[in-house]
């Protein structure tokens, strides 16, 4: 339900033809802001802005629609089966029938934001085993909770050591770095140049502000892991700090260790369904460029193949489709390989709006002509020439903003990096709910 299933949804209410329904499933009860949660994980008086009603982005004209609140338990060919059933919403069974998937699920986040599988204090020195911090169901109160938890761990401890040099490693050295200016934060990362998918330039504005903001940096040098996950190998000083130790034998002693080591796609649904179609190296979906879940015919990446079959004598008007095992099953956003697309909000919102249109164009096969016009902003308006091919997907060039500390960026667009020092603390988190139906006009409204 975040940016690729939001999107998503919005396509295919404007252009789905009479006797359709949208059914949104999502274990949370509200949409998750993510990228906020670093600052919100840090800085109290926040929380409430991550957490957004799902209860506005349904159009409120089309009555059929559904938004359940229910996580899921398995995906097949052509149903999903739920946790439990809404019979009073007309879901009698958990077993949830579809026409056509969009499959969502994103991944999941590093230790330190993921608030369905890790204790907020899991990086203390004292609190060596990650545990589940509390049933969680997903609520936004509970989500509150987490944050404000992991807030008091962080103020409460006087060193930290981040581990990964990535968008949220380096969002959390800096945040911390700004509102705790005495504490000491080293930063660890395997490689030698921060963000390597994006322009140098970028590295060194990074680095120049991180070691500006008495960060230590230390580049080329991987975590031991077993230094810091295991009772019988953890080792702590004489200060009561955890000892981690990289690969080459540095030691860094820590208060508390954020584990920023990358996200995991949540793909395991569709290895489960077909193994032949997740990427069992690095867990992404095999997609096709019209976003259709795919399945590896020779061990290359789907992308990979896809390629060449484009680049191949055919026209590759329905290669493509012809290629895929579940032409009713679109995968978008961060599950997806999606032929070297980064994962970040922007190229999930565009790969929904992709999988949705596709979706609307094979339903115009199937049925009579489309009585109503599919704006060009919102969909695609149909002819009886794009009715015979689906659109392919295609990735703009590697963009990203990143912050470093409560008013300072660093932003790469169109392959042009800037800086800019004109943030707020909350990141301006109001204006995204206005992308999901809700238009904040005072503080309490965004504690719906």
């Amino acid at each position: 339900g975040h940016l690729s299933g939001a999107r998503t949804v919005q396509v295919l209410s404007k252009g789905l033809p009479e006797g359709w329904r949208i059914v949104l499933v999502d274990r949370n009860t509200h949409i998750n802001h993510v990228y906020v949660f670093p600052r919100l994980a840090i800085l109290p008086g926040h929380e409430h802005k991550g957490f957004i009603p799902f209860s506005r982005l349904l159009d409120p004209t089309r009555h059929q629609d559904l938004c359940l609140h229910a996580s899921v338990r398995s995906v097949h060919s052509s149903y999903v089966v739920l946790d439990k059933s809404f019979p009073e919403r007309g879901v009698p069974t958990p077993e949830l029938r579809f026409d056509y998937l969009v499959y969502a699920l994103g991944s999941r986040l590093p230790a330190p934001l993921d608030l369905w599988g890790s204790s907020p204090k899991s990086g203390r020195a004292s609190h060596k085993d990650a545990v589940v911090f509390k049933p969680y169901a997903g609520t936004k109160q509970e989500g509150i909770s987490w944050l404000k938890t992991h807030q008091e761990v962080i103020k409460s401890s006087d060193s930290i050591l981040v581990v990964g040099g990535g968008a949220l490693g380096i969002q959390f050295a800096t945040d911390i770095s700004a509102i705790y200016p005495n504490k000491t934060i080293t930063l660890l990362h395997s490689r030698h140049r921060l963000l390597p998918r994006f322009d140098e330039k970028m590295h060194t504005e990074i680095m120049d502000d991180l070691l500006a903001s008495n960060i230590q940096v230390i580049l080329g040098e991987r975590l031991d892991m077993q230094s810091i996950l295991f009772s019988d190998t953890i080792k702590l000083n004489k200060q009561g700090q955890r000892v981690a130790r990289t690969l080459q034998g540095r030691e860094v002693a820590a208060d508390l260790i954020l584990l920023c080591t990358g996200q995991k796609p949540n793909t395991h649904f569709l290895s489960a369904m077909d193994a032949r179609c997740v990427n069992a190296h690095d867990g992404l979906a095999h997609v096709l460029r019209t976003m259709q879940l795919g399945e590896s015919l020779s061990g290359l990446s789907m992308s990979e193949e896809d390629d060449d079959v484009l680049d191949s004598d055919l026209d590759g008007s329905d290669v493509a489709e012809l290629s895929t095992p579940y032409p009713n099953i679109f995968v978008a956003g961060d599950a997806a390989d999606a032929f070297g697309a980064i994962p970040a909000g922007h190229t999930a919102y565009y790969q929904g709006e992709v999988a949705a249109r596709n979706i609307l164009r094979l339903i115009q096969r199937s049925e009579p002509p489309l009585k109503t016009e599919i704006s060009q902003d919102e969909g695609v308006l149909v002819t009886e020439k794009e009715e015979e091919r689906l659109e392919h997907y295609a990735p703009g060039l590697p963009a990203i903003k990143i912050s470093l500390g409560l008013t300072k960026s660093a932003y790469q667009a169109n392959g042009v990096v800037r800086t800019a020092d004109d943030g707020v603390p909350d990141l301006n988190a109001a204006a995204i709910w206005g992308y999901f139906g809700y238009e904040v006009e005072k503080e309490e409204d965004m504690y719906a």
